[in-house]
């Protein structure tokens, strides 16, 4: 029996498929959806049509999408991965000359009626197109450096045009999630270490050369490090959001000042509440036990997509379930680290909560792609 016949012989088909959805996954998503629902009814002041109701009817487009996707064979979306990466980078190459400009960055691309951000995509093509290259390549080949500067060409070349837009925050995200791939691809540990060092001799280096006639950054740059480690050095300036962002957290305690009940976002002192800095209201409303109960819910949905992945035969489907898993990681971990003070503000959106067209739909369709893994795995 050859692996195609054995592939089709052992996977659902038809309206058997439904059966072998990752259920509590969309159980999870959906919570996790509902809590972003929540919070924007809230700081909109109680009314559904500013945020809460267009963010409610783009998760419900996302839900079928992601189970268009996920009915779709995952040996499809393989072998679209390349159409589907170079795609990503013509767009990305069209926000240059076409792109339209919002809070001082060219990020999005009109396209008629729609608003879109071709760095969301180019996330989920990334890890795409790096797992179908490490499905065709000969394992014993992983690590050999010439096989190794083709995955890392193919993560830097999206990488270097975002941070054109400029968008450091998705360009850590590709090259996060990009490493992962390579990681769990089989990728020996020394070339990370080598990367590690590199970056650690570059700080190393930028810090020493402050006031030196071989200086690395300007001055002002300097200033945001410094913004960074000690925001209360500049409150009305580059420190506010983070200073802010503190009070709002330290305000909500334990169990939070209560719904609707959070002085920063109702007073209009959270800068961006409806998007990058929402966790800061939900700490500040619910406390500790709700800011919890949410990392709660994003860990589960982690450990289902980590899970499905180790069963899974297929290397491809294995592979980009634990490239979107990681990426899905990284963008919750920095938006969290970062209203926190422990990280630069970097305009990272919290995954499923935060306002965003853009983010929520190709999120969702990227947990297409692991529901597809899921379905339709050797059995």
């Amino acid at each position: 029996m050859s692996f195609l016949e054995y592939r089709l012989k052992t996977v659902p088909t038809g309206a058997a498929k439904i059966l072998h959805v990752n259920w509590p996954l969309v159980v999870l998503l959906t919570a996790i959806a509902s809590v972003g629902f929540l919070m924007l009814y809230s700081v909109a002041g109680g009314r559904l049509e500013v945020w809460a109701e267009p963010q409610i009817k783009r998760f419900i487009l996302g839900l079928g999408v992601m189970f268009f996707v996920g009915f779709v064979p995952i040996w499809f979306w393989r072998n679209l991965a390349g159409l589907a990466y170079g795609l990503s980078i013509m767009l990305l190459v069209a926000v240059e000359f076409f792109g339209s400009v919002g809070m001082g960055a060219q990020r999005w691309i009109e396209l008629g009626p729609i608003r879109l951000q071709p760095s969301e995509l180019a996330k989920i093509t990334l890890v795409m197109l790096l797992a179908a290259y490490y499905d065709w390549l000969d394992i014993r080949k992983t690590s050999r450096p010439v096989w190794v500067m083709i995955p890392v060409a193919i993560i830097l070349l999206p990488t270097v045009l975002v941070l054109g837009q400029p968008d450091l925050g998705t360009a850590l995200l590709l090259m996060f999630g990009g490493a992962v791939v390579m990681f769990c691809a089989g990728v020996s540990w020394y070339y990370f270490g080598a990367v590690a060092a590199l970056l650690g001799g570059a700080i190393t280096a930028v810090i020493s050369s402050r006031g030196t006639d071989w200086q690395l950054l300007k001055d002002y740059q300097y200033r945001r490090i410094d913004t960074f480690l000690d925001p209360s050095s500049d409150p009305l300036g580059a420190g506010y959001h983070i200073s802010q962002a503190k009070i709002a957290l330290g305000s909500g305690g334990w169990a939070g000042r209560g719904f609707m009940q959070g002085t920063q976002s109702r007073l209009n002192f959270l800068p961006e509440k409806h998007t990058d800095f929402i966790f800061t209201t939900l700490a500040e409303e619910f406390g500790f036990v709700g800011a919890f109960s949410l990392l709660i819910l994003y860990t589960l949905v982690l450990a289902f997509c980590i899970s499905s992945a180790i069963q899974n035969k297929d290397r491809f489907a294995s592979l980009v379930t634990l490239g979107i898993a990681a990426t899905f990681f990284f963008y919750f971990a920095i938006n969290m680290l970062m209203v926190m003070g422990l990280a630069p503000v970097v305009g990272v959106p919290l995954p499923l909560v935060s306002y965003g067209g853009s983010s929520m739909l190709v999120l969702m369709a990227a947990f297409g792609l692991i529901q597809s893994a899921h379905i339709h795995r050797p059995r």
